[in-house]
């Protein structure tokens, strides 16, 4: 599934089932609590906090792909086209860290 059909298929559900979008500051909220589950995931499963009960069957993609989800609802809201958006960053990115990393001796000694 490409970018565009994704954006494509999250407005088809929300549409349908889901009825509408929340409100973007309503999904901002969603995004951040999204973001949340990944980061205890991360700090459980490769950090050094322990696994509570109640987190020993959450699954990592899930959850990314629940921050996936509500993004693209922001996107789609605001009139994002992120397969444009990831391109260009990406040109941004290639341009201004061309040396950068290679130069940076804490992750290249």
């Amino acid at each position: 599934m490409t970018i565009e059909e994704a954006q494509q298929t999250v407005d088809k559900w929300i549409t349908s089932t889901g009825i509408r979008y929340f409100n973007e500051l309503t999904n901002t909220a969603i995004l951040m609590e999204e973001v949340g589950e990944v980061a205890r995931i991360m700090s459980r499963k490769y950090g050094e906090q322990s696994f509570k009960k109640s987190d020993e069957e959450v699954n990592l993609g899930e959850e990314m792909a629940d921050v996936m989800f509500v993004l693209i609802c922001l996107a789609n809201q605001t009139g994002i086209n992120l397969t444009e958006a990831f391109e260009k960053n990406l040109i941004k990115k290639s341009i201004r860290d061309a040396d950068r990393h290679k130069n940076n001796r804490k992750i290249n000694p």
